[in-house]
């Protein structure tokens, strides 16, 4: 089955491609959830026409992504956690503190846009994570886990 989807999904596509699915997995989650439409003739006709008219826009985005890129790009974010007497944090580091020292140095990334190259952090030390800013646009940063 072909579906258009609406928002971005994980491990299938980006908003507005038309990608094809099985019949259950379309029908009983992507179009009831909003993520997705069938993709009929007329839908696709509409859907062309939008994708003509957005192609301008769609391009200034992409500046403006490869733009926050360039800024992460050698940087290192230092993010501040809790820790122990013996080294180690309290609780772990998450995508959610990232984006806020990501903020505080004035590059705003959604916190669903970030990819730690670790599961779990726990300990002080630098590591890697990767910024999904565009479709085409992916930039890896380093980020410095310090005690408070």
């Amino acid at each position: 089955m072909e579906i258009i989807l609406k928002k971005n999904v994980d491990k299938l596509g980006y908003k507005d491609e038309v990608v094809t699915v099985k019949n259950g997995y379309g029908r009983n989650f992507l179009i009831p959830q909003g993520y997705a439409a069938l993709a009929t003739e007329s839908a696709k006709k509409a859907h062309a026409e939008v994708m003509r008219q957005r192609a301008h826009k769609e391009s200034k985005i992409k500046d403006e992504a490869l733009a926050i890129a360039a800024k992460l790009e050698g940087l290192t974010i230092a993010v501040i956690a809790k820790i122990g007497e013996n080294g180690k944090i309290f609780g772990s580091v998450n995508t959610v503190g990232i984006s806020d020292a990501l903020k505080a140095q004035g590059i705003d990334i959604d916190r669903k846009s970030i990819k730690m190259m670790e599961e779990s952090i726990k300990e002080i030390g630098t590591y890697e994570a990767i910024a999904n800013l565009h479709k085409e646009v992916k930039q890896t940063f380093h980020f410095e886990v310090k005690g408070e």
